[in-house]
Formats: structure tokens, sequence, C-alpha cells
């Protein structure tokens, strides 16, 4: 009897041994996970508000996270794959210079996880725990702003619109241009695009387009503009022209800092809030997990085929602007 106890003790203290090796190891393998993050931040404040949080929250995690900056360049993004690879990274955290492009990222990457991110690649490409997509949806922010403009205009059925939309052939444009004309529509709107066209994120390409449009001497009744950046720069261009902002709703995407400050005084009226540290710490979390080999079952707001994570938007106005403001 007192064999088998000391066998069955012998046999209880390896495992509890084995258990505490195998917890050890697991442990160090998460804090020597290793993300790449690649991504063209240039001027857009968006896109450095991701790096800049996504950074953030990795270190406090202590997780190693490198950047790269694509520059706009396909071939550079593409080289940036194959550094994960050499560099013995885990996972990686992209934002596509070109979402066409996904299928050729996925490949040079050699079976290394993405976390796409900012430019959606499309869905085929997707794949629950090893391709998935972290943003917010960008239909809801189109919708938030041709909501605005009925409401502000309560009961005209006819207006002109200036719509200044992002990099041709980027989701983000396209999902937030085609939803302002859709629910325009399904509100019995008569929506006359006195202007359109894309202003590429740019703050002073915005500018640019609205000095032409208004010499032209066209009426327009309200400026909607994919993002904050070009909303700022028509801002700009109606100072300029000594029009009073406040006069013309002039809306953006994003509620960056200067954003917001021109909200509260008055200059913008409204901006709808994509929670940049929202997306970036979602994606680091996600990153985390896939570059441990689990399962992203569980974490916030992805959905049910495990291939896309989505962050909400809000609106911001004058009502709500000091909520947003640090």
């Amino acid at each position: 009897m007192k064999k088998r106890l000391a066998v069955l003790l012998s046999i209880i203290m390896t495992f509890v041994i084995l258990s505490g090796c195998s917890s050890n190891k697991t442990t160090a393998s998460n804090n020597k996970i290793k993300i790449l993050l690649s991504i063209s931040d240039g001027s857009d404040d968006y896109r450095k508000l991701i790096v800049s949080n996504a950074k953030s929250y990795a270190e406090s995690q202590n997780i190693d996270i490198t950047v790269k900056d694509a520059a706009g360049s396909i071939e550079s993004q593409v080289e940036h794959m194959k550094e994960a690879v050499s560099g013995g990274y885990n996972v990686i955290i992209c934002a596509p210079v070109n979402p066409s492009t996904a299928l050729e990222l996925e490949r040079a990457s050699k079976g290394i996880p993405i976390v796409f991110m900012n430019s959606k690649p499309e869905d085929k490409l997707l794949e629950k725990d090893k391709y998935i997509y972290v943003a917010s949806n960008e239909e809801v922010a189109g919708k938030l702003q041709a909501e605005y403009i009925i409401d502000h205009f309560n009961g005209k059925k006819d207006i002109k619109v200036v719509l200044l939309k992002g990099e041709k052939g980027h989701n983000a444009s396209k999902g937030r241009s085609d939803a302002v004309k859709q629910t325009f529509k399904d509100n019995g709107i008569n929506a006359e695009y006195v202007f359109e066209d894309n202003a590429d994120w740019s703050r002073q390409k915005a500018k640019e387009m609205l000095n032409i449009f208004l010499a032209t001497g066209k009426k327009f009744d309200c400026v909607i503009a994919n993002n904050d950046s070009m909303a700022l720069g028509v801002v700009d261009s109606l100072l300029e022209n000594h029009i009073d902002p406040s006069s013309i709703p002039v809306l953006g995407v994003d509620a960056t800092s200067d954003a917001l400050k021109a909200v509260k005084n008055g200059t913008l009226g409204v901006t709808v809030y994509q929670s940049a540290k929202g997306q970036s710490i979602s994606a680091v979390k996600a990153a985390i997990k896939m570059g441990s080999g689990d399962s992203l079952s569980g974490i916030e707001n992805l959905t049910t085929d495990g291939k896309f994570i989505w962050v909400p938007f809000e609106k911001v106005d004058k009502s709500n602007v000091d909520k947003y403001i640090n």
C-alpha cells in the first residue's frame, strides 16, 4: 500500500512539474511575439494615429513591434512581408497600399498570419484566425453624414452637394460615398452632386479643389468629405474666400484632434468618430492571439465568421464634442 502511494505521489509530482514547465513555456512564448506593422502613414493624420496607438499598446503588453513605412509603394510593402519571414516575425499587421495586392502579400508572407486594417481585401482572401480585417464599417460613416444633412435641412428635398472622396479604389472612399448617396435616395432626397472628385485624403488637395470649384460660382448647400483632413481643407478654402464656414455644413470622418476643435468652434458641422485607438488596440490584440497560435474566439467585436473585427463609428457634433476632446 505504501509503495502504491509513493508511486501515486511520484506521478502527481511529475505532472505538477511538467504543468509548471508547460505554463512557463507558454508565457515565455507569448513574451517573444514579434509583430511587423506595414503601413503608409504619409500626411494622413488618421494613419499616424494608427501607428502611434498600435506602438503604445504593444509596448504596454511587452510585445516587440516594428513599424515599416510602405510610402505608398506596393513593391516596398511586398518586401516588408519578405522581411517578416526572414526576420522571424510571428504575425503581421498590414494596411495595404492597394487592397487588390492582398493575395500577393499573403503569398510573400509564407503563412505568417496577417491582420489587415484600413484598406479592405476581398472577402474571399480572408480566413478565420489567419487573415482577418480590423476596421469600422465604412457604410455607417456615410450614412451618419447623410442623416446629419437631412436633419439639418429639415424637409428640404433638393440639396446641392459637394462630395470629396479619398483615394480612388480605396474601400473607405467607395463605402462612405456610396452610403451617402444611398441614404439620400432612401430618404427621398434629390441630391445633385455639383462637384465630386478624389482629393486623396489630403487637406491641401481638398483646399485647392474647392478653390477651383468656388471660382465657377456654382451654388452648393453642403460639403461632405470622406475624412477630416479633406474637410479641414474645405474650411481653409472657405476662409480664404471670405465665406463663413459655419454658414455651410462641412462634414468629415475620423474625429482627429483638429477636427474636434473645428466642430467645437463651429467651423466644421460634424465629424464621425472612427476610433484609431480602438482599431489599433483590436489589431494588436488579434495579432498577439494569432501570433501565439490561439483562436480569436471571444475577442470583442469579432463577427460570427471570424473574419472581421468591426469597431463602431459614432457621430460627433457640437452637442457631444466635449466627450471626445482629451
